[in-house]
């Protein structure tokens, strides 16, 4: 089965590793395969607008709505990029630090370890190399879909 990437099936395939970048972003991938699926109905157990997509927003100055709605327009990654340039003022020093903090980022509150640690635990208890949201993230994508940790 071939994947449609500009309208990706998250019943059928995760959506790209938040460390996959655009622009010198971060989860700026991930999140545009998250809205496709979203505006084709085919986000299966994915979120959009999820508190790490809200990091993502509240950084660059966008609005997830709006984003999503340039999306149903059929925009490519350059495009959005481009979209992106144009309604936020971070400069690449401000995009290089973001992505750098939000790729090593990990559980701070104790909500946040309770839930870490659940997905953890149940994902692969035996691991002992997930640190951070982004390990964790890639580990439950892979095995969501089949992979055995």
């Amino acid at each position: 089965m071939a994947i449609n990437l500009s309208a990706p099936d998250l019943t059928q395939h995760p959506p790209r590793s938040m460390r996959a970048k655009l622009g010198g972003y971060v989860h700026l991938p991930r999140l545009l395969d998250k809205g496709r699926a979203a505006n084709a109905d085919k986000l299966g157990a994915y979120q959009y607008n999820s508190p790490l997509d809200q990091l993502f927003f509240g950084f660059a100055g966008i609005d997830a709505e709006e984003f999503k709605a340039q999306l149903a327009t059929g925009k490519s990654d350059s495009e959005m990029l481009a979209w992106i340039g144009e309604k936020s003022s971070r400069t690449p020093f401000e995009i290089k630090a973001w992505s750098d903090w939000a790729i090593e980022a990990g559980p701070g509150s104790a909500d946040s370890h309770v839930w870490f640690g659940g997905v953890f635990k149940d994902a692969a208890p035996a691991r002992e190399d997930i640190r951070n949201f982004a390990d964790l993230i890639d580990l439950d994508d892979y095995v969501s879909f089949g992979g055995k940790a």
